[in-house]
């Protein structure tokens, strides 16, 4: 087992990726924060008072927190932190999950993205605006990038996130008033319809996973329901491109926004996690737990159901699955009994199907006698319609029934590719049983 420092670990990244390796065996959390925040409410192993990423004991403090929590490895939860932990890497004595230095440095500022792309179809018109070209002396040059101007004009800061610091302008008075309030906003082309995020995921230079997700409602810059999409060629064929001129290691997403004419322009990139990645990981892309696996050297493949996935969030998550099924096939090691103890959040969806009068059926390869352990811990057999108890060679999906609308959950990422491929059902690993619950009362 691995310990892994998530910092920050409070903010809605961090909570997605406690969330998305809570239920790892591989893996046990800590969380760091700077800050007073959510993340002690939801890490066990919670490190309080980190420096700043701008302060100058940042890295003696870290490689002390290393040493005396035995860390093998920090997973960055935002863009600054991101950035600075891929220049510090070499120094620190724990594996940093970031992407090339390079990568994230051009990430992290839209000039240096649209720069770097620029002559690209995708990539938006960012016009030459400054603070100093509205100085007395620079009027001709303003008379002259006026012409060239199509207001209106949005305007954003060029390091920043969650849609801080932005605005539309309509005249010359807008942009002078703005640029001398921040002179670091960059002008770009205004781009009035739909956004959308799409979340990638790259191993040894190969592109293995990219599909669109919609934006519907957003809250202070955080998409708080957003719903699966169906993912043009044209969006593969950015995401691809993007792949080869960059060097991610790990998960990343982009956004892209419709222009005037419907085509799509670029937002922004980022080699890291998105909050909202929880909507295509419980669909199986979990995209924390894929990176550590991606940068452990693990060999790696995907699946993912294809049912249609919606998110809201107030605060939580909660889902809408667009999933019919009479019967639940489940595994009990590591699955119902986890970690030395009942995993009482499973437990909870599986008295959801007595309600619903779903048939919940058990399907072990427990060395024990079954009958005997879930005596030990208190639950009635009867819970289940059917106690299957298998060898350690034998193969689960055989005793699946495939004329009865079913689902399977598991642990064991093996047993979910086999019962997916053979049964074509849909599979759940632990940490997307909460897609399933219906908190409906």
């Amino acid at each position: 087992m691995k310990n892994v420092l998530v910092f920050p670990c409070g903010a809605e990244i961090g909570l997605e990726i406690h969330n998305a390796l809570k239920y790892s065996k591989d893996f046990r959390l800590f969380g760091g924060s700077s800050v007073d925040d959510h993340g002690k409410y939801v890490y066990e192993n919670y490190i309080p008072n980190m420096p700043f990423v701008d302060d100058e004991n940042l890295l003696d403090f870290l490689n002390n927190v290393i040493n005396e929590y035995n860390i093998d490895l920090i997973y960055p939860s935002h863009d600054d932190v991101v950035l600075k932990l891929s220049e510090l890497k070499d120094d620190l004595n724990a594996q940093i999950i970031v992407s090339d230095e390079k990568t994230c440095e051009i990430c992290r500022s839209k000039k240096k993205t649209y720069d770097f792309f620029k002559g690209e179809y995708f990539t938006p018109i960012v016009y030459p605006i400054n603070s100093e070209i509205f100085s007395s002396e620079n009027e001709p040059k303003l008379d002259e990038i006026y012409e060239s101007l199509d207001f209106p004009i949005f305007l954003k800061p060029d390091i920043g996130q969650g849609a801080k610091g932005v605005a539309i302008v309509y005249d010359l008075e807008g942009l002078k008033h703005h640029f001398n309030e921040n002179p670091n906003l960059v002008a770009v082309e205004y781009l009035p319809n739909e956004e959308y995020t799409i979340d990638c995921f790259s191993s040894k230079g190969e592109l293995l996973y990219c599909e669109k997700r919609q934006r519907i409602r957003v809250k202070d810059g955080i998409s708080v329901n957003a719903t699966t999409i169906d993912t043009e060629d044209e969006i593969r064929d950015i995401a691809y491109l993007i792949n080869s001129r960059l060097s991610f290691n790990g998960a990343w997403f982009f956004q892209l926004k419709k222009d005037k004419e419907d085509n799509y322009k670029l937002l922004e990139i980022a080699p890291r996690i998105a909050g909202t990645m929880a909507l295509h990981r419980n669909t199986g892309i979990n995209f924390p737990l894929l990176t550590l696996y991606n940068h452990l050297g693990m060999d790696l493949s995907i699946i993912s159901n294809e049912n249609k996935l919606t998110i809201d969030r107030a605060l939580t998550n909660r889902f809408n699955y667009e999933i019919d099924y009479d019967r639940v096939y489940l595994d009990f090691d590591d699955t119902v009994f986890f970690k030395g103890k009942i995993n009482t959040y499973l437990m909870m969806f599986l008295y959801q199907c007595v309600n619903e009068n779903k048939e919940i059926i058990l399907i072990t390869k427990h060395i024990k006698d079954i009958y005997e352990t879930l005596n030990d811990l208190k639950i009635n057999p009867n819970l289940f319609k059917e106690i299957i108890c298998l060898s350690k060679e034998d193969e689960k999906y055989k005793y699946i029934d495939k004329d009865i609308s079913s689902i399977f959950i598991d642990d064991s990422f093996s047993e979910r590719l086999s019962i997916s491929e053979k049964l074509n059902i849909p599979v759940f690993d632990l940490d997307a049983v909460e897609s399933l619950i219906d908190w409906r009362l």
